[in-house]
This record gives structure tokens, C-alpha cells and sequence, in this order.
């Protein structure tokens, strides 16, 4: 109860934040004059208000009580809640059913982009911008946004950022203060997707669209009000545009800030997680623009590179807008695209995956073992652009793998038991772990067909993938609840 009730104070004052966060679908519904759209978002931020009150109120004189540890519990806690208030507005002006909105609004939050809806274009305008914009708020994080004003409710942030933020180095800090960390953070995030709305407005999308797609794209998130996606568009320069920013939003946003603090554009290529990153695209794309090429899926070598690429990008990243059906491309070329998927964007960044840093780190520490077995007493430090990395910062990764591998496998089976065959089992955990969206088999275009149990399962998949398994699975350890 000591920790439980300012837990609950917390998530309840987050709850409050994102109650507001409704006035954007709002204004929304006012612009496009949709009366009942509108009065449904007042409804439920009315609802949400409330309900985070009720949490918030009893433990609010202990919230300054709460110890770096307690971040696990709020975070998970709050991710788990928020999906459930996210729902609401899919029921009450979609018509979903609980467990499809509940499906759908993890999915945004999560940026996964998976759907269980269909006929988007016919709906309201101020529904599909609530669609989009909570994955924009679920990309950089509402915790880490929290965080940002964290002094003025003097609580301290760090167990809560580094409980939320992506990758394997989470103690970098771009201001001296966290709060001033996370201010720059959702400012950079801010910028670049103003400047991705521009670039969708000059390639000929119409402000709506614009907009929308920029919070998807930059997020990493994959949700279009179109039901065909981008393919919806048939522009090439549309396409451009949304692989640049995919790209963007996929590189570590502190690098985003050093670039532009320094005004300098090298500071991407000096980074090693951004060079290999950068490389792993232009190598697979450049495999699978082959292989589209000879086995005469698309006529012209042009045709074959133009879709290999975006699908590559809109891949790794996690972002999901789609050009084409994948699924259907010939030889290995859908799977491969699956197991890229696992390696995802840069740390630091909104896309998801185990990400980059983390797989140059196992391959260094592979490289390590074998100059071991060939000099068995020598001493070989990790080392990565000239410093050594810490051997704790190493056997956290090799952690991650292992309990990475031992959560997909354990949610693939559960997905097998609802019946799902053993391919669509595997895409679909890996969608969802990986926040990707698109998967194979019975999920290569949406997930309607998903029993319920399966839809469940795929929920807690995707907000464990994008709390990075350790957050959600440390609460189930009984040394934690111990002290």
C-alpha cells in the first residue's frame, strides 16, 4: 500500500494530462463541423478527467514518497491504463467492441499500427485525427512529455524516463536536468514533424492528409485515414517524403539535437548506430530491388527499386505505411522483411525493434568470444568508436536477447492456441513485439479476423515490445515487490 497508492496518485495525474490532450480532436471536429464527434471527445475527456482524479486523489499528499525503482510499476502501469481510456472513443464513436478497441488504441499508443478497422475513408475526420495523433503522442512517449514538467510537481524522473526510453543507454542526458532532456526531445520531435506535414503539403497531399500522415510517419506509427495506406496516393514524391522522415524518426533524437545544436550534418555519419543503421538499408534494399527485378514481379528495375526501398525503410523502422502488399512478393523477400523488423530503428529514436546499438553491441561481443577461444587468457574490451564499453552495459543486452527470445516464444505458442497457424503465430508476435503493423498469413493486412483471445494476447505484445520486455516483465519478479 506504501507504494501502491502514489503509484496510483501518479498515473491518475497522467490520466488528467492526457484528458486534456483531447482538445486537439476537438478542435478537430469544430473545423470540420462534426456535432457528434464533438460531443462524444467531450464525453469521454469528461470520463477520462474524472477517472484520473479518482486515482490521483488519494495518494496525492505521497506522490514525493516514490523511489527511482517505482518508475517500473508507473510506467507499466500507466501504458496499461491508457490503452484501456484510449478505447473509448473507438467504441463510443467507432462502434468497436471492447477487446477491438482496446486492440486499436494499443496499437496507436504503441506505434505499432496493426488495425482491426477497415472502410477509414468514409469515417469523421476529428475520429481518424484522434487515430493518428495518439500514436504522435505515443512515439517520443506521454511519460517522457510528463517529465518535462516533472520540477513543477517536484518528483524526480530519471526511474521513470529510463523505464519508458528505447535502447541500451538510457543514461544520456542532453541537459544537465532530465526535465531540460525531455523539453528537447519533444521539441526536435515537434520540429521535424512540422517539417514532414510541409514536405506531404508540397508533394500534394491536401492539409488533412498532410498533417495525419506526419504524425504517423514521424512517430514511426503507420496508421493512414486511407484504407489503401499511401498506395492511396500513387505519388512517388509522396513516397520520398515519407521515407525521409521514416528514416528521421528511426535515428536516436539526440543525434537529431547535436546536428542541429552544432549545425553541423556530419554528426550523422561520425555516429556508428546511424552508419550501420543507414548501411543495413541501402544493403537489403538493394537485395530486394535485385530479386523484385529478376524474378519479374514489377518490369522495369526502377519500378522494383522505388517499392523495395520504401517497404525496407518503412520496415526496419517499425512505421508500417504500406505501398504494396509484401506478403505476396516471390522467393524469401517477405520474410526477410520480417526478420529486419527484429533489428529496428536506432536507440533513443520512436521506432521499435531490439534496436541497432543493441546489435552491434551482440556482434562485438560475438567477435570478443572468438579472439577468446583463439587467446584464452588475453583481455579484449568491448570498445565502440574508441571507448570501452562497460561490461555491464554488455551482459544487459545479452539479457534483453535472452528474455526477448523467451517472451516471443512463449507468446507465439499462446498465439498458436487460439488457433492461429504457426507462420501468421510468428508474424503476428513479431508485428506486435516489434511495433511494425503489417505481418504474413492471416495477418498481412489487418488483424479483424484475430480471435478475441488472440487480439488480447497481441495487446500485451505490443505495449511489452514497446516498453522493451524488461519494464512489464520486472513487475512479475517477486524480489520487486519485496521492499
Amino acid at each position: 500500500m506504501r507504494r501502491f497508492l502514489p503509484t496510483l496518485s501518479l498515473v491518475g495525474l497522467f490520466c488528467l494530462g492526457f484528458s486534456l490532450t483531447l482538445l486537439l480532436p476537438m478542435l478537430v471536429a469544430l473545423i470540420y463541423d462534426e456535432a457528434r464527434e464533438l460531443l462524444g471527445f467531450v464525453e469521454i475527456a469528461v470520463v477520462i478527467g474524472l477517472a484520473g482524479a479518482l486515482l490521483w486523489l488519494p495518494g496525492r499528499n505521497r506522490v514525493r514518497d516514490l523511489q527511482g525503482r517505482d518508475g517500473f510499476l508507473i510506467v507499466a502501469l500507466f501504458w496499461f491504463v491508457l490503452s484501456l481510456l484510449g478505447a473509448l472513443p473507438f467504441m463510443r464513436l467507432a462502434g468497436l467492441s471492447f477487446v477491438d478497441a482496446l486492440f486499436e488504441a494499443a496499437s496507436g499508443f504503441t506505434t505499432t499500427g496493426s488495425t482491426v478497422m477497415h472502410g477509414l475513408d468514409a469515417l469523421p475526420r476529428s475520429f481518424l485525427f484522434y487515430r493518428q495523433y495518439i500514436q504522435w503522442l505515443g512515439g517520443m512517449g506521454l511519460i517522457v512529455l510528463a517529465v518535462a514538467v516533472m520540477p513543477m510537481l517536484g518528483i524526480g524522473g530519471m526511474g521513470l524516463y529510463r523505464a519508458e526510453a528505447p535502447g541500451p543507454m538510457k543514461e544520456e542526458k542532453l541537459a544537465p536536468r532530465l526535465a531540460g532532456t525531455a523539453r528537447i526531445l519533444w521539441s526536435v520531435y515537434l520540429g521535424i514533424t512540422l517539417l514532414c506535414a510541409i514536405g506531404y503539403l508540397f508533394a500534394g497531399m491536401d492539409l488533412f492528409d498532410a498533417v495525419a500522415h506526419s504524425l504517423s510517419t514521424v512517430s514511426t506509427g503507420g496508421f493512414s485515414p486511407h484504407d489503401e495506406s499511401l498506395a492511396w496516393f500513387h505519388n512517388p514524391r509522396v513516397e520520398l517524403v515519407a521515407i525521409v522522415f521514416m528514416m528521421l524518426g528511426a535515428i536516436n533524437f539526440s543525434v537529431h539535437y547535436q546536428a542541429l545544436h552544432h549545425a553541423d550534418p556530419r554528426i550523422y555519419l561520425r555516429n556508428v548506430e546511424v552508419r550501420v543503421f543507414l548501411v543495413l538499408i541501402a544493403v537489403v534494399s538493394l537485395l530486394m530491388a535485385v530479386m523484385l527485378h529478376m524474378s519479374g514481379e514489377y518490369a522495369e528495375i526502377g519500378q522494383s527499386a522505388r517499392y523495395a526501398v520504401f517497404e525496407v525503410v518503412s520496415v526496419i523502422t517499425s512505421t508500417g505505411l504500406g505501398t504494396v502488399d509484401f506478403s505476396q512478393w516471390p522467393d524469401f523477400l517477405p520474410v526477410l522483411l520480417i526478420f529486419i523488423s527484429f533489428i529496428g530503428g536506432c536507440g533513443g529514436s520512436t521506432a521499435g525493434g531490439m534496436k541497432v546499438m543493441r546489435v552491434i553491441l551482440i556482434s562485438l561481443q560475438g567477435v570478443r568470444e572468438v579472439r577468446r577461444l583463439i587467446h584464452p587468457r588475453g583481455i579484449f574490451p568491448v570498445r565502440l568508436e574508441g571507448r570501452v564499453i562497460p561490461d555491464r552495459t554488455v551482459e544487459s543486452v545479452w539479457g534483453f536477447l535472452a528474455i526477448y527470445v523467451f517472451a516471443f516464444i512463449v507468446l507465439m505458442l499462446l498465439m498458436m492456441h487460439t488457433g492461429m497457424d504457426q507462420v501468421s503465430a510468428f508474424s503476428a508476435i513479431a508485428t506486435c513485439m516489434n511495433n511494425l503493423g503489417p505481418g504474413l498469413g492471416a495477418v498481412s493486412l489487418s488483424f479483424a479476423d484475430v480471435s478475441d483471445a488472440g487480439k488480447l494476447v497481441s495487446v500485451f505484445a505490443m505495449i511489452l515490445g514497446r516498453l522493451e520486455i524488461f519494464t512489464v516483465l520486472v513487475l512479475l519478479t517477486p524480489a520487486y515487490w519485496r521492499v
